[in-house]
């Protein structure tokens, strides 16, 4: 039993949409797909075409937070998002009834509608693909040219993500909301 969590070296970033399309291939979803478990988000650079300030563009990676005081799981009439053995926040398709609370309680925007089972959506750290076939990458960690995500067990004090939470200043989206992220970015 592991306690994964992913961190996030944002600054690397250039915005390639490797990992959106790695997840995309690794989960079955169609490549032109609007909806997806991860995604970049950006902020423009200054400035006006032609002129623009390209270094003052910024980008977040983003995906489920994998919430250890998830809202979307104390919603959810049916049970059907749980935390699975390792902890990360799941979806049961077969007691999934569309209802969408989860994606109105979800202060990520990470849930979405999957119009192959009719069910809500979203990343679950590769653990029905990868891990449960023992690899111990995601498949966004696994593409990104860069090294923007670093995913692992936070509970293994010599874990890559333990050394790098432990040397390097870091942050969790919204984390006045009280939900503790499984997802750090680093400073």
């Amino acid at each position: 039993m592991a306690n994964y969590v992913m961190v996030l070296d944002y600054k690397n970033c250039i915005n390639c949409k490797a990992c959106e399309i790695a997840c995309k291939e690794e989960n079955g979803i169609l490549l032109g797909a609007d909806k997806h478990r991860i995604w970049v988000g950006s902020n423009n650079p200054k400035g006006e075409w032609p002129n623009l300030d390209i270094v003052s563009a910024s980008f977040l990676p983003s995906q489920c937070q994998q919430c250890e005081n998830a809202p979307c799981e104390d919603v959810c009439p049916t049970h059907a998002t749980y935390y699975d053995e390792n902890g990360v926040v799941q979806v049961d398709s077969d007691k999934c009834i569309l209802c969408s609370y989860c994606m109105v309680a979800c202060p990520y925007d990470a849930r979405y509608v999957d119009d192959r089972t009719t069910t809500v959506d979203k990343c679950t750290f590769c653990s029905d693909t990868r891990l449960a076939r023992g690899e111990v990458t995601t498949a966004c960690q696994n593409t990104c040219p860069t090294k923007v995500r670093t995913f692992g067990d936070i509970d293994d004090p010599d874990s890559e993500v333990s050394e790098l939470l432990r040397t390097r200043e870091h942050f969790s989206l919204k984390s006045n909301l009280g939900t503790k992220p499984k997802l750090f970015y680093l400073t």
